[in-house]
C-alpha cells in the first residue's frame, strides 16, 4: 500500500518500522502520518506538482535504492545443434601453415581445370610431327609393305622426300628365254631373255640368275647377273607396271654336256 507524503505529495510505501515510529519520506526526509488510512490515500491529492516515475527514480536516495538493485544476468550460453541442422560453412583452407606469414597464405581453390585452346594445339602439333617423324625414319621398312606405301609415297611427295623402290621379284614374268651355242666360238652361250614388270608400281631392273644342268638334272653351273652386267642401253634404273624389257648377254660354257637351263630373278 502506497501513502502521499503530506508534505511533497510523493508517494511512499507505507510500512510500520520495528518501534512504532511512523516512516519518512525518501524524498522529503520528513515523517509520515502515522494514521493514515488507505482508503483515504486513493482520494487524497498530492500537495505538490505530481511527477513522472522517471523523475522520482532519479530523486531516489541511492542508500534506499540498492536493495532494488537488479543482480547481472547470466551469460547466454550458445545453443545447442539441432540434429539435421546444417553447419556453418567452414572457411577455405589456405595452402601454407599456421605459421607462415600472410602474404604467403594462398586460398586453396578446388575447381575444375578447363584446358586451354592454345595448349591442346600446341600439343596436337607436337603428336603430329612426332608421328610423321616415326613415319620417315621408318619409311624403308613401310615402303616395302603395301598396305602403307600409298600413303607413305603420298606424304613423301608433299616433303619432297625419296620413297625407296618397290621389290617384288616375283611379280617379274618371263616372256621369252634361250641359251645356244655361239657359232664358230666353241664353248661360249649366247642368252636371250625377255621378260615383264607386273607389279603395281615401278621396280629396279632384277638380278637374273641363270642355272645349267645336264642331261640327268644335275646343276653344272650358275651365275647370278646384276642389271648393270647385261644392260647395255643405260636407260632408265627401274621398270614401270606393265613395261617389259629384252637382254642379251654371253657366257662361258662350264661343261659340253649341258643341254638344259632355268632362269631366276632375284
Amino acid at each position: 500500500m502506497s501513502v502521499p507524503c503530506p508534505h511533497c505529495g510523493f508517494l511512499v510505501a507505507s510500512a510500520a518500522s520495528g518501534d512504532g515510529m511512523p516512516q519518512r519520506c525518501p524524498r522529503c526526509a520528513q515523517p509520515l502520518q502515522a494514521a493514515a488510512d488507505p482508503a483515504d490515500t486513493d482520494r487524497a491529492k498530492p500537495a505538490g506538482p505530481i511527477e513522472t516515475a522517471a523523475d522520482a527514480e532519479s530523486e531516489v536516495d541511492p542508500t534506499l535504492a540498492t536493495a532494488t538493485d537488479v543482480a547481472p544476468e547470466d551469460p547466454v550460453a550458445p545453443p545447442a545443434a539441432v540434429a539435421g541442422q546444417v553447419p556453418a560453412r567452414t572457411p577455405p583452407r589456405t595452402g601454407r601453415r599456421r605459421g607462415s606469414p600472410s602474404f604467403a597464405r594462398v586460398p586453396v581453390t578446388r575447381g575444375v581445370h578447363m584446358p586451354r585452346w592454345p595448349e591442346v594445339a600446341v600439343l596436337v602439333v607436337l603428336v603430329v610431327v612426332l608421328a610423321l617423324q616415326l613415319l620417315l625414319a621408318q619409311r624403308v621398312e613401310l615402303a616395302a609393305d603395301a598396305r602403307w606405301r600409298p600413303w607413305l609415297a603420298g606424304l613423301c611427295e608433299v616433303l619432297r622426300c625419296q620413297v625407296p623402290p618397290w621389290q617384288e621379284p616375283a611379280a617379274y614374268t618371263m616372256l621369252n628365254r634361250s641359251v645356244q651355242p655361239r657359232p664358230g666360238q666353241a664353248g661360249v652361250l649366247d642368252v636371250n631373255a625377255s621378260f615383264r614388270n607386273d607389279a603395281r608400281w615401278p621396280q629396279p631392273w632384277p638380278i637374273l640368275v641363270l642355272s645349267l644342268a645336264d642331261l640327268e638334272g644335275k646343276p653344272l653351273g650358275m651365275r647370278a647377273f646384276a642389271p648393270q652386267e647385261y644392260r647395255s642401253d643405260g636407260g632408265a634404273a627401274t621398270l614401270a607396271p606393265g613395261q617389259s624389257a629384252s637382254v642379251q648377254f654371253s657366257v662361258v660354257e662350264p661343261s659340253p654336256r649341258i643341254v638344259a637351263f632355268t632362269f631366276e630373278f632375284r
